[in-house]
C-alpha cells in the first residue's frame, strides 16, 4: 500500500513501486503526482486517456487494459491557467533515445540475478583494496563500423570484465546513466531519474551488465545527481504547472550550470530523490553511488558565504542513513571540495554518513606540484605534504577523474612538466605515490594508457595509441602498480588508522626526494621517490627492525620504458639503513622484512 504521510513528509525510498507505470496480469497501472494541476490525461497509444484524482487529490491514477511493455506514453498535464503540457513520466522506468522523450513502458522485476554470493559479502571496503575505473559508457569503447556505434550494456559486459581484470581495477564507475536529452551534458542533467538512459539499450540489459560484472568479483558504482535536474518543459520543470520540484525563486532557482536546483524542503522532492538513489541500488544491485556536487547541498549554491542550507543536509543526513540500512554492505561517496566537517562520519554520530569523500585538495597539490618546473619543486616541496596534516579528518578517496581531463585541462599525462619524453616518468612516479599515499583510489578511462587528448564524449579512448611503445610501456607499468596494490595488504587495509600511514623521510626539499612507509597486521612496504631531473646517488633513510628489502616495482624499469634493467640493484639495507640511488624521475616500492 502506498504511504502517503511518508511521501509528504520527505521518509520514503519506495514511492517507484507505486508511482509510475507498473504492468499487471492484463495490462499497466499509470500513477503521477500533480498536486496543483487542473487535470491530468494520459497519451497512449493515440489515445487520450483521462486520468482519475485518487487519495486527497493530488495523485493522480488510471489502469489501461492491453497497455504492454515496450509501448510510450506520456501525461499531459493542464494547469490551474488552462495551459497544457506534455510530460514524461518522473516515476518511468524508460525512456526514447533522444530527441524523442517520450516515457516507455518496462517491466521492472522479470530479470533474475545471478550474483548471490557478491550481494551476500559485498561491505564498504575499508579495510580491503578499492581501485575504481571511471568509465563513461558512450565513448570507453565503441563499435567499429559505418555508424560507429555505442555499445548496449549487456554486450560492453565481456569487453569491460575482461579489460578490468586484466588492468586491475576491482570496481566500475559509471557516469550518470539516468536519462538525459544533452550527450555534452555526460548525464549531469537528468530528465528521467529512474530510467536507464536508451543510448546504451534497456533496464534489463543494463541488469545483465551489473550480473556479469559482479560474478566476476567487480564492483559497480553509480553517479547519481541529487542536487539539480535539465530544464527541458517535458521533464520535472513547472511539472503540474507549478514549482513542483524546482525552487519558484531565481536566486536558488538555478544551479551554475543552467539547470534547475531541486528544492530540498519539500518532502515529496526528498521521497523522490530517496527512492530514485534505492532504487539503483536495490533493483539493479549497484554497489554504491558517488553522489555529484555535494557542496551545492551543504552550502546555498555552493557557496560557504551564503551559509549552510539546513533542509538540504537534513536530506542527506536521512537519505544516507536510510540507504546504508536499506542496502548492506552499499558505499556511499561525496564528492565535495568544502572543508565541512564530519562528511563521512555515520549519521548516528553527527556525520553527513557517506563512506568516503573524494580529497580534492590532494588533487589539485598533487597535479599542481608535477606541473611545475623541477627546480622549483623545491619551493613546492610541501604540497606533496600537506594532504596527511588533514587525512585523519575524513576517509579520503583520491581521484584523478574525468574533470582533470576536460575543458583545456589538458590530461594527466599532459599535465606533466616538459617535453614529451619528460612526461611519462613523471607520470608513472606519480602513480606510485598516488598507490601508496592512504585513501582509495579512483582513476579515469584513458589515463591508464598515457592519453593525450582530452576525453570528448563523441570518440572513443584513442585505443592505437598502445602500438607506440612508450604508451603501451606506461600502460603495463599502470598494470603492475595497480595489481601490486589489489595484492599487498599494507596499501589499503590500514588507510584510515594512525599506525598504518608514516614519513620516512619528508625534509628532503633540495633534493625532492620522499620516503614513505606503509604498514598492515603483517605487512610492511616503503617507497622512494626522486621528484628532481637529477639522479640522487647514495640517498640514506633509517628503517627500524628492517633486515631485507625485496623491490616490487621500479618505475624506471625498461619494461615501463624507463634506462634501468631489471636486475639493477638499486638500494641496498645495511643495519638498518636503505641506501637508494635513483634515476630522474624515478620510484621504487619495496617489501620490508
Amino acid at each position: 500500500m502506498p504511504d502517503f504521510y511518508g511521501f509528504y513528509t520527505g521518509k520514503t525510498l519506495d514511492a517507484y513501486e507505486w508511482m509510475g507505470a507498473h504492468l499487471m496480469q492484463s495490462g499497466v497501472k499509470f500513477s503521477t503526482f500533480a498536486p496543483n494541476a487542473r487535470g491530468v490525461v494520459l497519451l497512449w497509444n493515440g489515445q487520450e486517456i483521462p486520468m482519475n484524482k485518487i487519495h486527497d487529490g493530488n495523485f493522480y491514477e488510471v489502469y489501461v487494459e492491453g497497455a504492454k511493455e515496450g509501448e510510450c506514453y506520456e501525461y499531459r498535464i493542464y494547469g490551474q491557467n488552462g495551459s497544457a503540457t506534455d510530460h514524461c513520466d518522473p516515476y518511468g522506468f524508460g525512456m526514447q533515445l533522444r530527441p524523442d522523450h517520450q516515457s516507455v513502458i518496462r517491466n521492472l522485476y522479470d530479470y533474475q540475478f545471478q550474483d548471490d554470493t557478491w550481494m551476500d559479502t559485498r561491505n564498504d571496503r575499508k579495510g580491503e583494496p578499492l581501485n575504481i575505473y571511471e568509465l563513461h559508457i558512450g565513448s570507453w569503447k565503441r563499435k567499429i563500423g559505418e555508424d560507429y556505434e555505442w555499445y548496449r550494456y549487456d554486450e560492453l559486459a565481456e569487453p569491460l570484465i575482461a579489460y578490468l581484470k586484466e588492468t586491475g581495477y576491482n570496481y566500475v564507475e559509471f557516469l550518470p546513466i539516468s536519462e538525459h536529452p544533452c550527450d555534452e551534458s555526460w548525464g549531469y542533467q537528468n530528465t528521467g531519474f529512474f530510467a536507464p538512459t536508451s543510448r546504451y539499450g534497456t533496464l534489463n540489459e543494463l541488469k545483465i551488465l551489473i550480473d556479469r560484472l559482479h560474478q566476476n568479483n567487480i564492483g559497480v558504482i553509480l553517479d547519481f545527481v541529487p542536487v539539480h535536474f535539465a530544464i527541458d518543459d517535458y521533464s520535472l520543470a513547472k511539472y503540474d504547472g507549478s514549482c513542483l520540484y524546482e525552487y519558484p525563486s531565481k536566486d536558488v532557482g538555478f544551479s551554475e550550470w543552467g539547470s534547475h536546483n531541486f528544492m530540498h524542503s519539500r518532502g515529496e522532492v526528498r521521497s523522490f530523490l530517496q527512492s530514485a538513489a534505492n532504487y539503483w541500488m536495490k533493483e539493479f544491485h549497484f554497489d554504491g553511488l558517488r553522489m555529484d556536487a555535494i557542496s551545492r547541498i551543504i552550502y546555498w549554491q555552493g557557496d560557504e558565504h551564503r551559509g549552510v542550507n539546513g533542509n538540504a543536509v537534513e536530506f542527506i543526513r536521512f537519505m544516507n542513513q536510510e540507504l546504508k540500512r536499506l542496502n548492506s554492505g552499499c558505499i556511499l561517496v561525496a564528492e565535495d571540495s568544502t572543508n565541512f566537517p564530519n562528511v563521512t562520519k555515520p549519521v548516528c554520530e553527527g556525520g553527513l554518513g557517506f563512506d568516503y569523500k573524494w580529497d580534492m585538495g590532494w588533487m589539485h597539490d598533487t597535479l599542481e606540484y608535477f606541473q611545475s618546473n623541477p627546480q622549483d619543486r623545491s619551493e613546492k616541496y610541501h604540497k606533496l605534504t600537506f594532504s596527511m596534516h588533514y587525512f585523519r579528518n575524513e576517509n579520503f578517496l583520491l581521484p584523478l577523474s574525468h574533470d582533470e581531463v576536460v575543458h583545456g585541462k589538458a590530461t594527466i599525462l599532459q599535465k606533466m612538466n616538459g617535453q614529451y619524453e619528460d612526461k611519462f616518468p613523471q607520470a608513472r612516479a606519480m602513480y606510485l605515490y598516488m598507490m601508496i599515499h592512504p585513501g582509495k583510489k579512483l582513476n579515469f578511462m584513458g589515463n591508464e594508457i598515457g592519453q593525450l587528448r582530452e576525453w570528448d564524449e563523441k570518440r572513443e579512448q584513442d585505443w592505437d595509441i598502445r602500438k607506440y611503445p612508450i604508451h603501451d610501456s606506461f600502460y603495463r607499468f599502470m598494470k603492475e602498480l595497480n595489481h601490486a596494490y589489489l595484492e599487498h595488504p599494507a596499501l589499503s587495509s590500514w588507510d584510515y588508522l594512525e599506525e598504518g600511514f608514516s614519513w620516512l623521510d619528508c625534509h628532503q626539499e633540495s633534493r625532492r626526494i620522499y620516503a614513505i612507509l606503509r604498514r598492515s597486521k603483517d605487512e610492511k612496504l616503503a617507497a622512494i621517490f626522486n621528484f628532481s631531473d637529477q639522479i640522487q646517488n647514495d640517498y640514506e633513510v633509517e628503517i627500524e627492525e628492517a633486515e631485507q628489502v625485496k623491490m616490487l616495482v621500479y618505475s624506471d624499469w625498461n619494461r615501463f620504458g624507463g634506462d634501468s634493467p631489471e636486475n639493477l640493484e638499486i638500494c641496498t639495507l645495511k643495519n638498518g639503513v636503505l641506501n637508494c640511488t635513483l634515476n630522474p624521475f624515478s620510484a621504487v616500492l619495496l617489501e620490508i622484512k
